[in-house]
């Protein structure tokens, strides 16, 4: 099924680029990690067509998007989110963000509750336990060797399109973001995502996120890395649709017994 892109300007100097497929029900909106761009959900987005209206988006500053500055932040990249949500239409989308992009629809998701239908956190970031840049580079390390070299070449090209200046500094507005102090904020549904063998979000640091969200459910996919969207989109892509249509039954139950 052919994936539709297209490109809207949010601000003066701000645009942002997006790609689509066609679906049913709520929408879903995908968020990449720091430095990258939509390349790390495509993947998603391709295999839920036809079942799940679903969005990729590039980040302002990243891959095809545009930005006037060099320094991004997580609550900045939220409201960027959120403006091109409300410029698009798009009702009450769920929110699927990958390593930095959970950090962003956490942030989009309190900050404008009635505007967010619910989120998928996928390896959200940063561990509190895990701050200090070695032991966040070692983590890294770890996971590109078991992502393989095609994810670290797609890597690579991102980083080149968004200059180096900026993927330093959404590295370290990602390092210097408190997500444990937005989760218990987030009044949607949330479903966690792990993979089996991310060093940047273990075992530990997944199941306190869930501690943390008001409404929120861990399922660990065994064998995986961090980049599950890329790694292993089919399962995300059922997980996530088995997810958003368990949360809109539930939705209308909850509105028939008000």
């Amino acid at each position: 099924m052919e994936v539709r892109r297209g490109t809207d300007e949010i601000a003066r100097g701000t645009t942002l680029a997006w790609w689509r497929t066609p679906g049913q029900g709520p929408p879903l909106v995908c968020v990449h990690g720091a430095g990258v761009s939509s390349r790390q959900t495509l993947p998603v987005v391709r295999a839920l067509a036809g079942r799940t209206e679903s969005w990729a988006v590039d980040l302002p500053g990243f891959g095809a998007s545009t930005a006037p500055d060099h320094a991004p932040t997580v609550t900045g990249l939220a409201d960027a989110l959120l403006e091109w949500v409300r410029v698009r239409g798009i009702r009450r989308p769920c929110l699927l963000g990958l390593s930095l992009g959970t950090q962003v629809v956490a942030e989009a998701a309190v900050s404008a509750p009635d505007e967010v239908g619910s989120l998928v956190l996928v390896g959200p970031t940063t561990d509190p336990r895990a701050r200090s840049l070695p032991v966040l580079a070692a983590r890294l390390l770890r996971d590109n060797l078991r992502e393989g070299p095609s994810v670290a070449v797609s890597g690579v090209a991102d980083y080149r399109d968004a200059g180096m200046r900026r993927v330093v500094r959404s590295w370290l507005a990602s390092r210097d973001h408190r997500i444990e102090r937005v989760l218990p904020e987030v009044t949607q549904p949330a479903l966690v995502l792990r993979g089996g063998r991310d060093p940047l979000c273990p075992k530990p640091w997944a199941e306190e996120a869930v501690r943390l969200l008001p409404r929120g459910r861990l399922v660990t996919v065994p064998g995986q890395p961090h980049a599950l969207t890329v790694t292993a989109p089919g399962r995300v892509a059922d997980l996530v649709h088995d997810f958003v249509r368990g949360t809109t039954s539930r939705d209308r139950g909850d509105g028939q017994n008000e």
